[in-house]
Protein backbone atom coordinates (compact mmCIF):
# COMPACT_ATOMS: atom_id res chain seq x y z
CA UNK A 1 0.00 0.00 0.00
CA UNK A 2 1.09 3.09 1.00
CA UNK A 3 5.36 2.79 0.83
CA UNK A 4 7.74 4.89 3.65
CA UNK A 5 10.55 6.63 2.54
CA UNK A 6 13.99 5.89 3.51
CA UNK A 7 16.02 8.30 5.70
CA UNK A 8 19.52 7.94 3.93
CA UNK A 9 18.58 9.23 0.69
CA UNK A 10 19.37 12.67 -0.01
CA UNK A 11 20.88 12.84 -3.19
CA UNK A 12 19.34 13.95 -6.37
CA UNK A 13 18.90 10.44 -7.77
CA UNK A 14 17.27 9.67 -4.06
CA UNK A 15 15.15 12.26 -4.66
CA UNK A 16 13.81 11.96 -8.38
CA UNK A 17 13.46 8.61 -6.88
CA UNK A 18 11.47 9.75 -3.84
CA UNK A 19 9.16 12.08 -6.18
CA UNK A 20 8.47 9.36 -8.58
CA UNK A 21 7.36 6.93 -5.42
CA UNK A 22 5.44 9.63 -3.99
CA UNK A 23 3.65 10.52 -6.88
CA UNK A 24 2.79 6.78 -7.55
CA UNK A 25 1.77 6.23 -3.42
CA UNK A 26 -0.59 9.25 -3.71
CA UNK A 27 -2.00 8.07 -6.78
CA UNK A 28 -2.63 4.19 -5.50
CA UNK A 29 -4.06 6.25 -1.95
CA UNK A 30 -6.55 8.13 -4.11
CA UNK A 31 -7.27 5.29 -6.34
CA UNK A 32 -8.28 3.07 -3.26
CA UNK A 33 -9.99 5.89 -1.38
CA UNK A 34 -11.84 6.42 -4.42
CA UNK A 35 -13.01 2.29 -4.81
CA UNK A 36 -13.78 2.18 -0.72
CA UNK A 37 -16.32 5.11 -1.57
CA UNK A 38 -17.52 3.62 -4.58
CA UNK A 39 -17.95 0.47 -2.45
CA UNK A 40 -19.91 2.35 0.15
CA UNK A 41 -21.82 3.70 -2.13
CA UNK A 42 -23.00 0.51 -3.72
CA UNK A 43 -23.32 -1.04 0.16
CA UNK A 44 -25.46 1.69 0.64
CA UNK A 45 -27.61 1.12 -2.01
CA UNK A 46 -28.18 -2.47 -1.22
CA UNK A 47 -28.74 -2.09 2.45
CA UNK A 48 -30.81 1.28 1.79
CA UNK A 49 -33.74 -0.51 0.36
CA UNK A 50 -33.03 -3.13 3.28
CA UNK A 51 -33.00 -0.02 5.19
CA UNK A 52 -36.12 1.94 3.68
CA UNK A 53 -38.37 -0.94 4.43
CA UNK A 54 -37.56 -1.62 7.72
CA UNK A 55 -38.15 2.49 8.71
CA UNK A 56 -41.32 1.74 6.91
CA UNK A 57 -42.70 -1.21 9.09
CA UNK A 58 -41.32 1.07 12.08
CA UNK A 59 -43.69 3.81 10.28
CA UNK A 60 -46.23 1.55 9.99
CA UNK A 61 -46.19 0.34 13.74
CA UNK A 62 -45.88 3.17 15.50
CA UNK A 63 -48.65 5.05 13.59
CA UNK A 64 -51.02 2.01 14.97
CA UNK A 65 -49.92 2.42 18.52
CA UNK A 66 -50.20 6.37 17.87
CA UNK A 67 -53.88 6.09 16.60
CA UNK A 68 -54.62 3.50 19.23
CA UNK A 69 -53.73 5.75 21.85
CA UNK A 70 -55.40 8.74 19.96
CA UNK A 71 -59.23 6.59 19.83
CA UNK A 72 -58.08 5.62 23.68
CA UNK A 73 -58.12 9.28 24.51
CA UNK A 74 -60.82 10.42 22.17
CA UNK A 75 -63.17 7.89 24.15
CA UNK A 76 -61.76 9.00 27.43
CA UNK A 77 -62.71 13.02 26.80
CA UNK A 78 -65.85 12.30 24.74
CA UNK A 79 -66.71 10.16 28.20
CA UNK A 80 -65.69 13.19 29.97
CA UNK A 81 -68.16 15.88 28.47
CA UNK A 82 -70.83 13.30 28.49
CA UNK A 83 -70.43 13.09 32.15
CA UNK A 84 -69.82 17.25 32.18
CA UNK A 85 -72.69 17.50 29.89
CA UNK A 86 -75.24 15.46 31.96
CA UNK A 87 -73.96 17.26 35.37
CA UNK A 88 -74.95 20.59 33.47
CA UNK A 89 -77.83 19.81 32.35
CA UNK A 90 -79.01 18.57 36.00
CA UNK A 91 -77.71 21.63 37.56
CA UNK A 92 -79.66 23.99 35.10
CA UNK A 93 -82.73 21.57 35.60
CA UNK A 94 -82.52 22.05 39.14
CA UNK A 95 -82.25 25.63 38.31
CA UNK A 96 -85.49 25.76 36.02
CA UNK A 97 -87.77 23.75 38.77
CA UNK A 98 -86.66 26.56 41.78
CA UNK A 99 -87.33 29.19 38.75
CA UNK A 100 -90.43 27.69 38.32
CA UNK A 101 -91.35 27.53 41.68
CA UNK A 102 -90.80 31.09 42.36
CA UNK A 103 -92.68 31.57 39.41
CA UNK A 104 -95.56 30.19 40.59
CA UNK A 105 -95.45 31.38 44.46
CA UNK A 106 -95.82 35.07 42.95
CA UNK A 107 -98.44 34.49 40.78
CA UNK A 108 -100.19 32.85 43.36
CA UNK A 109 -100.05 36.11 45.46
CA UNK A 110 -100.75 37.96 42.66
CA UNK A 111 -103.90 36.56 41.69
CA UNK A 112 -104.83 36.43 45.19
CA UNK A 113 -104.37 40.04 45.84
CA UNK A 114 -106.59 40.72 43.27
CA UNK A 115 -108.95 38.14 44.88
CA UNK A 116 -109.20 35.71 41.86
CA UNK A 117 -110.09 32.28 43.92
CA UNK A 118 -108.05 29.57 44.53
CA UNK A 119 -108.44 25.61 42.87
CA UNK A 120 -109.10 24.53 46.10
CA UNK A 121 -111.04 27.62 47.29
CA UNK A 122 -113.28 26.54 43.59
CA UNK A 123 -113.16 22.82 44.35
CA UNK A 124 -114.23 23.89 48.01
CA UNK A 125 -117.67 26.27 46.64
CA UNK A 126 -118.64 23.45 44.33
CA UNK A 127 -118.88 20.94 47.09
CA UNK A 128 -121.24 23.22 48.75
CA UNK A 129 -123.62 23.78 45.55
CA UNK A 130 -123.82 20.33 45.80
CA UNK A 131 -124.74 20.15 49.03
CA UNK A 132 -126.67 23.19 48.62
CA UNK A 133 -128.42 21.54 45.38
CA UNK A 134 -128.89 18.17 47.07
CA UNK A 135 -130.91 19.85 50.30
CA UNK A 136 -133.46 21.93 48.04
CA UNK A 137 -134.42 19.00 46.23
CA UNK A 138 -134.78 17.26 49.48
CA UNK A 139 -137.02 20.18 50.92
CA UNK A 140 -138.88 20.41 47.40
CA UNK A 141 -139.72 16.86 47.16
CA UNK A 142 -138.02 16.06 44.35
CA UNK A 143 -135.83 13.14 43.82
CA UNK A 144 -132.65 12.76 41.70
CA UNK A 145 -134.51 11.01 39.74
CA UNK A 146 -137.16 13.28 39.05
CA UNK A 147 -134.79 16.75 38.01
CA UNK A 148 -135.59 16.80 34.30
CA UNK A 149 -139.74 16.77 35.18
CA UNK A 150 -138.94 19.45 37.93
CA UNK A 151 -137.43 22.01 35.08
CA UNK A 152 -140.56 21.73 32.89
CA UNK A 153 -143.23 22.55 35.23
CA UNK A 154 -142.05 25.91 35.89
CA UNK A 155 -142.21 27.22 32.51
CA UNK A 156 -146.44 25.91 32.49
CA UNK A 157 -146.96 27.82 35.34
CA UNK A 158 -148.45 31.32 35.16
CA UNK A 159 -147.11 34.75 35.91
CA UNK A 160 -149.43 34.80 38.96
CA UNK A 161 -147.99 31.84 40.03
CA UNK A 162 -144.17 33.31 39.65
CA UNK A 163 -144.87 35.47 41.82
CA UNK A 164 -146.04 33.56 44.29
CA UNK A 165 -143.00 31.39 43.59
CA UNK A 166 -140.38 34.87 44.28
CA UNK A 167 -142.06 34.65 48.01
CA UNK A 168 -141.24 30.99 48.76
CA UNK A 169 -137.35 31.66 47.83
CA UNK A 170 -137.30 34.55 50.50
CA UNK A 171 -138.51 32.53 52.90
CA UNK A 172 -136.51 29.77 52.33
CA UNK A 173 -133.38 31.73 52.21
CA UNK A 174 -134.43 33.20 55.87
CA UNK A 175 -134.80 29.62 56.99
CA UNK A 176 -131.17 28.65 55.71
CA UNK A 177 -128.92 27.58 58.57
CA UNK A 178 -125.56 30.16 58.98
CA UNK A 179 -122.62 29.69 55.95
CA UNK A 180 -119.85 27.91 57.10
CA UNK A 181 -116.57 29.62 57.29
CA UNK A 182 -114.00 28.64 54.04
Amino acid sequence: MVTKVKKGETSSAGASKFGADFKGTVKDSAQQIWLAGLGAFSKAQEEGGKVFDALVKEGSTLQRKTQSVAEDRITEATGRMASMASDISNKASGQWDKLENIFEDRVSRALKKLGVPTHKEIESLIGRLEELNRLVAKFSGMTAAKPAAARKTPAKKTPAKKSAAKKTPAKKAAKRPARKAA
